[in-house]
């Protein structure tokens, strides 16, 4: 079915980041999901990405949510977490300190308390890279300034802003 003009995509769960990647012209969106059902998309017009029809996710009760994990008409993630992370801010890298991580996704964790790396090559993730583990709590949201630091701010109640840069030989 098509969707209203005023719709551009449908069928998100709780986006709690989008970052737009000027270099590949493309939307980038992750989404805070049920248990295993965390993801990452990249939205296009009039498509539905499956909430509450389709999720990798589960029901807090265990139970499945909707009719399960693909139908026809749906829109699969380009990535997922199960179990989830709680993913929070998300970043797209096209700094120059870390040209190892040129074009690759950068998402908080809450529930990981991590910065997580997605690697993505020609438009798809093929990898992902867990870092700071533990190390500063829940991170809520991430930036890349123009001089390619990586920002982090936490989610504690001594909340932290942390610069991160490469480290020095």
């Amino acid at each position: 079915a098509q969707a209203l003009p005023q719709l551009w995509s449908k069928g998100h769960r709780n986006v709690q980041g989008a970052a737009w990647d000027a270099e590949r012209a493309m939307l980038w969106t992750v989404e805070h999901g049920a248990p295993g059902g965390d993801e990452i998309n990249a939205p296009q017009p009039g498509l539905n990405y499956g909430w509450p029809v389709i999720s990798y996710g589960r029901n807090y009760s265990g139970t499945r949510i909707g009719i399960g994990q693909a139908a026809d008409g749906y829109e699969q993630p380009l990535y997922y977490w199960d179990p989830s992370i709680a993913p929070s801010g998300l970043a797209v890298y096209h700094g120059e300190l870390f040209p190892q991580w040129k074009g690759d996704l950068l998402v908080g964790a809450l529930v990981d308390q991590s910065l997580v790396r997605l690697q993505v090559e020609d438009g798809k993730i093929v990898g992902e890279e867990r870092m700071l583990g533990g190390v500063f709590g829940r991170i809520r949201d991430v930036r890349v300034l123009a001089d390619g630091a990586v920002w982090l701010l936490t989610d504690e109640p001594d909340g932290k802003l942390l610069r991160i840069t490469p480290a020095k030989d």
